[in-house]
C-alpha cells in the first residue's frame, strides 16, 4: 500500500470538502462534520428532514428542482447552488453529486461540496495546467526521478514532430544527439539531487533526425514535490530562442568589429583584423583577398580579377589548414568560381550547401578551398566608394549548420565597414607615399664628396600616426674648398611641410652659391619665410598677422685651409663638437629667433676646429622622447659621440640606436661631419703690388707652382686665367692684390682685391678693344664666381684635375 498526500489546494480533498447523503426522495440520511462547519447545521438538525426544507431558500427552489431533474437524468451532477446557512444567510456551494445503489435496488445520492469560490479558483488552476500542456507555445517536459519522460506538451510535439503520447516512458534526452542528450540528463539529475532550480539557461540542442541544424534553447527547470516533500520528478520549460540568440550574437559581432577593425591606417593589417573577427564567431575559415593596386595604395580597376593577393587567412585552430597560397601571395581564381564572379560583378554569393565536386580544379588554381570538408560558403565583395577593393570568403566545415541569409547580411555589413577602413588606409597610404616621394625627391640624393669634410647623414621619417615632416639636411660645396653644412626643420607635418622644406632648401642653395656669411644667409632666408607667410595669408582665411609658416635652421661654413667654422642658427638646437681626444660639448651660439618672426638679427660665431673633430648637426626630433628631460637626451647624445675615430656610419647608427624609438613622433635629420685640413703644400698664396707688371708676375708664379705640383697640362690655361683676373683688379681696384692657388679635387685660382665692384660677363663687339677677358675665363674654366667679404671681394675659378 502506498499512502499519498492530498494537495492543500484541492477543494474536494477529504479534510476540506463537505459531504452528505440523500435518499431518492431528497431526505437527508447522512451529514459530515465538515458540512456542519461550513453550513452551521448539526447532523441532528438535518438528518431525517427533506433537504429542500432545511438547505434551500424558497426563492431558489426552481433552480434546485431543475438541478435535481438533471441529476436524475444523467445519474449525477456538478454545479453551484446557493445553500442556506443555519444563520439564514446564503452560501454559494459547489457540489458533485453521484448516484449510489443499495441492496434491493434502493438508490441514494452522494454529495461532496465546497465553497464555490474555492472551486472556481481550483478550476482556474486546472485550466492553467491544461493550457501548459495543450496550448502553451513554450515546450514543457516532465521527467520522473528515474530519468524517464512522464509527459510533454504540444509545443514539444511540434518541435520534434513526434506525437506527445509517444514520449511517455522514453529516457530523458531521447531524440537528441549523444552529446546534447548527456547534457540534458546531467541537467535534470542535478536539479533532482540539489533541488536548485535553473532559470533561463541557454543550451545548444541538435535532434538526431537533423544533426546539422543547431538550435539554441532557453531552459528553466524545477523539482516537483508532493505536500509531504516526496520528490515526484522535474519539470522543464524549453523555449526555442535560436533567432534571438543569433540576433544577439550578430549584434555582439558588429560591436566587436567596430572596436577591432580599422585600428591602424595599414591596408594589410586592417584586412587581418577583419579575418580575426570572423573566426570563429561566424565561420571556420576565412580568406581576404585584395587587388594588388589597393595593397599598394592605388585605385582598384573596376571589375578586374587580375593581380589579386591573399592578404589574410584565418581558421579555427583545430581545423588549421595548410594553405597553398599563404598571406602575401598572388591568387588566381578560375572564371566559374564565386570569388571571380564576386570580384567582377561586386555581388555577394551564398552557397548554403556545396556539392562535393563544386571546386574541383586544376592544380595551378588550387588552394581556393581551405578544407576538403567544407560544406557551406559565403563570398562578399569589399566595396568602398563604388569600387571593388577585393573579396572575403567565409567557409564552414567543423560547424554543422550551413550559412543562412541572415549570415550573408551580417557578412555584407562587416565587409562594408571593413572596406571603408581599408579604403581609408589605402588613401592614407597613397598620401603617405606621395608625401614620402616628394620628400625624398627634395632631400639630397647623394652627399657630395669633399676633401674638406667627411660626412654621414641620416634621415628618419616620423611614424605613420604623425605623418611626414619638413626636416632636411644639406652639404653644399663652396668656392675656396669650403663647405656649408645645413640642417633645418619646418613646423608641421604632411605635404605642406614637405613642400615648404623643398622651397627653403632651394633658397639655401641659392643663397649659399652667393658665398654669403652664415648670418646673412639666415637673414635672407627669414625674409623668404615672411614672404611665403604673407602669400598664404593673402589667399587663406588666417587672421592678419598670424604666422602660418615657421622653421628653424642651422648653417655652418667650414674652411679646411684656415680650420675656421662659422656657425649661425635660427631657433635651432646647437651643434655638438667632439674633439679628436673624445671630449664632447655643445657649441655655445647666439640663440637667434626662428625663421619667420622677422626684424630680429642673427649672429654668427667663428670657432677653430682641430683636424679630425666631429661636428654633429641635428633637428629637435632627435630629442623627441626627452622633452621632459632634455639634459638626459643630450647626455645620451654626447655618450654616443665620444669615439671620433670610429667610422662615421657606425657613429651615426649609435646615435640613432641610443635616442630614436621604433616609431618616432617627429622627423629626424642627423648630419655628422669629420673635419679635415688641407695640407699646406696644397695651398699657394702671393701678395702682388698693384702695378702694370703684376699680371706678368702672376703668370710666372702660376707656372712655377703648377710645375711643382705636376700639373703642367694646366699651365697655359691657368696662366691666362690668373693674368686676366689680376689685370681686372689692376684696372678697377685699389690697393694690393692677393693671388691664391688651391689644389683639392679641382684646381682653384683666386684673386682678391679691396674693391666691391662686381665683375660682369659680357660678349664684346668686334669694335671693342676690351671686355673679352672674363668671357675667356668663363670658357676655359669649369666654374667661376665672386664672393664678397667686409674688406673687398674674391674672384675665383675652378678647373677639373685630369691626369696628363
Amino acid at each position: 500500500m502506498t499512502a499519498l498526500s492530498e494537495s492543500p489546494d484541492d477543494p474536494f480533498a477529504l479534510h476540506l470538502a463537505a459531504s452528505a447523503v440523500l435518499d431518492d426522495r431528497g431526505t437527508v440520511v447522512g451529514w459530515s462534520r465538515r458540512a456542519e462547519e461550513l453550513l452551521g447545521h448539526p447532523g441532528t438538525g438535518v438528518i431525517g428532514h427533506p433537504a429542500r426544507e432545511v438547505l434551500i431558500d424558497p426563492s431558489d427552489m426552481p433552480a434546485a428542482r431543475e438541478a435535481a431533474a438533471m441529476c436524475r437524468r444523467a445519474g449525477g451532477w456538478f454545479g453551484v447552488v446557493p445553500v442556506r446557512h443555519r444563520s439564514g444567510r446564503l452560501v454559494e456551494m459547489g457540489f458533485r453529486v453521484r448516484a449510489l445503489l443499495r441492496d434491493g435496488g434502493v438508490r441514494e445520492w452522494f454529495l461532496v461540496g465546497a465553497p464555490a469560490a474555492e472551486i472556481l479558483e481550483w478550476q482556474r488552476d486546472r485550466a492553467v495546467l491544461d493550457g501548459l500542456f495543450r496550448r502553451c507555445p513554450i515546450g514543457l517536459v516532465v521527467h520522473s526521478p528515474e530519468m524517464t519522460i512522464l509527459r510533454v506538451n504540444r509545443a514539444v510535439e511540434r518541435f520534434t514532430g513526434v506525437p506527445a503520447a509517444s514520449f511517455r516512458g522514453m529516457p530523458t534526452g531521447t531524440m537528441l544527439v549523444a552529446e546534447d542528450a548527456r547534457n540534458s540528463v546531467d541537467r535534470v539529475r542535478r536539479v533532482i539531487q540539489t533541488g536548485r532550480s535553473l532559470v533561463s539557461t541557454e543550451q545548444y540542442t541538435r535532434l538526431e533526425r537533423n544533426p546539422t541544424r543547431e538550435r539554441a534553447a532557453s531552459v528553466s527547470a524545477f523539482r516537483l514535490e508532493d505536500p509531504s516533500g516526496r520528490v515526484l520528478g522535474v519539470a522543464e520549460t524549453i523555449e526555442d530562442v535560436t533567432e534571438r540568440h543569433r540576433a544577439r550574437r550578430r549584434l555582439a559581432l558588429l560591436a566587436q568589429a567596430g572596436a577591432r577593425i580599422g585600428t591602424t591606417l595599414d591596408v594589410s593589417e586592417t584586412a587581418r583584423e577583419l579575418a580575426d573577427v570572423m573566426v570563429p564567431q561566424l565561420a571556420d575559415h576565412v580568406t581576404v583577398d585584395l587587388s594588388q593596386p589597393v595593397r599598394r595604395g592605388e585605385e582598384s580597376a573596376q571589375g578586374s580579377t587580375e593581380s589579386v593577393v591573399r592578404v589574410a587567412s584565418r581558421s579555427v585552430p583545430a581545423l588549421q589548414p595548410e594553405l597553398p597560397q599563404p598571406d602575401g601571395e598572388p591568387v588566381e581564381f578560375a572564371p566559374d568560381t564565386p570569388q571571380a564572379g564576386c570580384l567582377a560583378d561586386g555581388r555577394a554569393v551564398l552557397e548554403a550547401v556545396l556539392a562535393p565536386d563544386r571546386f574541383a580544379m586544376e592544380p595551378r588554381r588550387g588552394g581556393l578551398v581551405p578544407d576538403p570538408t567544407v560544406h557551406s560558403l559565403i563570398v562578399v565583395p569589399l566595396i568602398a566608394r563604388g569600387l571593388v577593393l577585393g573579396a572575403m570568403s567565409l567557409w564552414r566545415s567543423g560547424r554543422p549548420d550551413p550559412f543562412e541569409a541572415d549570415d550573408l547580411t551580417l557578412a555584407q555589413e562587416l565587409a562594408s565597414r571593413a572596406a571603408v577602413c581599408i579604403d581609408n588606409a589605402r588613401r592614407y597610404t597613397q598620401q603617405q607615399e606621395t608625401a614620402l616621394t616628394l620628400q625624398r625627391s627634395l632631400l639630397p640624393r647623394a652627399v657630395p664628396r669633399r676633401l674638406a669634410v667627411e660626412v654621414a647623414p641620416r634621415y628618419v621619417p616620423a611614424g605613420a600616426a604623425s605623418g611626414l615632416g619638413g626636416d632636411w639636411f644639406d652639404v653644399i660645396p663652396l668656392s675656396g674648398a669650403r663647405v656649408a653644412l645645413v640642417v633645418g626643420d619646418v613646423v608641421g607635418h604632411g605635404l605642406h611641410a614637405a613642400a615648404t622644406m623643398g622651397r627653403l632648401r632651394t633658397a639655401v642653395h641659392t643663397l649659399a652659391s652667393l658665398d654669403l656669411e652664415p648670418d646673412e644667409v639666415l637673414s635672407r632666408l627669414d625674409d623668404l619665410v615672411n614672404l611665403l607667410a604673407a602669400e598664404q595669408e593673402a589667399v587663406g582665411e588666417q587672421p592678419v598677422g598670424e604666422q602660418v609658416i615657421g622653421a628653424t635652421c642651422l648653417y655652418a661654413l667650414y674652411d679646411p685651409v684656415s680650420r675656421l667654422c662659422s656657425v649661425a642658427r635660427a631657433g635651432h638646437p646647437p651643434p655638438a663638437v667632439t674633439t679628436p681626444d673624445g671630449q664632447v660639448s655643445l657649441l655655445e651660439l647666439p640663440a637667434g629667433p626662428p625663421l619667420g618672426l622677422g626684424g630680429l638679427p642673427f649672429e654668427a660665431r667663428d670657432v677653430e676646429l682641430a683636424e679630425g673633430s666631429l661636428l654633429t648637426l641635428y633637428t629637435n626630433g632627435l630629442m623627441g622622447e626627452h622633452h621632459s628631460d632634455l639634459d638626459a637626451g643630450l647626455a645620451q647624445l654626447c655618450a654616443a659621440l665620444t669615439r671620433p675615430a670610429d667610422p662615421l656610419e657606425r657613429t651615426c647608427q649609435a646615435v640613432i640606436d641610443s635616442l630614436v624609438p621604433a616609431h618616432p613622433a617627429d622627423d629626424i635629420a642627423l648630419l655628422i661631419a669629420r673635419t679635415r685640413v688641407l695640407p699646406a703644400q696644397n695651398v699657394a698664396s702671393w701678395r702682388l703690388p698693384l702695378d702694370p707688371g703684376s699680371a706678368a708676375q702672376a703668370r710666372t708664379l702660376t707656372t712655377a707652382q703648377l710645375t711643382e705640383w705636376g700639373l703642367e697640362h694646366l699651365v697655359f690655361t691657368t696662366e691666362l686665367v690668373a693674368s686676366e683676373l689680376v689685370t681686372n683688379a689692376y684696372r678697377y681696384a685699389t690697393g694690393p692684390v692677393t693671388l691664391r692657388l688651391i689644389r683639392e679635387r679641382s684646381l682653384m685660382c683666386e684673386v682678391t682685391d679691396s674693391s666691391h665692384t662686381s665683375p660682369h660677363l659680357r660678349r664684346a663687339r668686334t669694335t671693342d678693344e676690351g671686355g673679352r677677358g672674363l668671357f675667356l675665363v668663363a670658357q676655359l674654366t669649369e666654374r667661376w664666381g665672386t664672393r664678397y667679404t667686409r674688406e673687398g671681394k674674391t674672384v675665383w675659378t675652378e678647373q677639373p684635375l685630369l691626369e696628363p
